[in-house]
């Protein structure tokens, strides 16, 4: 046994019905890296018409959007995250940390039950 514990993969569910999860926060954390949609897609293996998708999700399920858009001048445009979308990926971030440090005797003890992978 390697000794490394469970990890979470934590999805909140929004009063609004959307959700949120390590997907949506990966393209975000994406697109501030890179500075456009497209960029972030093929970082992360991922087509533009889904990336478009998931920030017009992202964008209708906050009262105020949180990938914001321009075009040409001389970066001939890109994406940005909003201020509410540097909130939203900070919320995301500290929730999980939290989450992780209170279930971390639990993920512990599920690791010693679990069964030795063979390869």
């Amino acid at each position: 046994m390697s000794g490394s514990h469970p990890t979470l993969s934590l999805r909140i569910d929004l009063a609004n019905g959307e959700r949120l999860g390590p997907g949506k926060i990966a393209l975000l954390d994406a697109i501030a890296e890179a500075g456009s949609i497209t960029a972030a897609a093929k970082t992360l293996g991922m087509s533009y018409p889904r990336a478009w998708k998931l920030v017009e999700n992202m964008n209708a399920s906050f009262e105020t959007p949180l990938v914001d858009t321009f075009q040409g001048g001389s970066k001939r445009g890109g994406a940005g995250l909003t201020e509410t979308g540097l909130e939203v990926r900070r919320l995301y971030a500290l929730i999980l940390t939290e989450a992780e440090q209170a279930t971390e005797a639990p993920r512990a003890q599920l690791s010693s039950l679990q069964a030795e992978r063979s390869e």
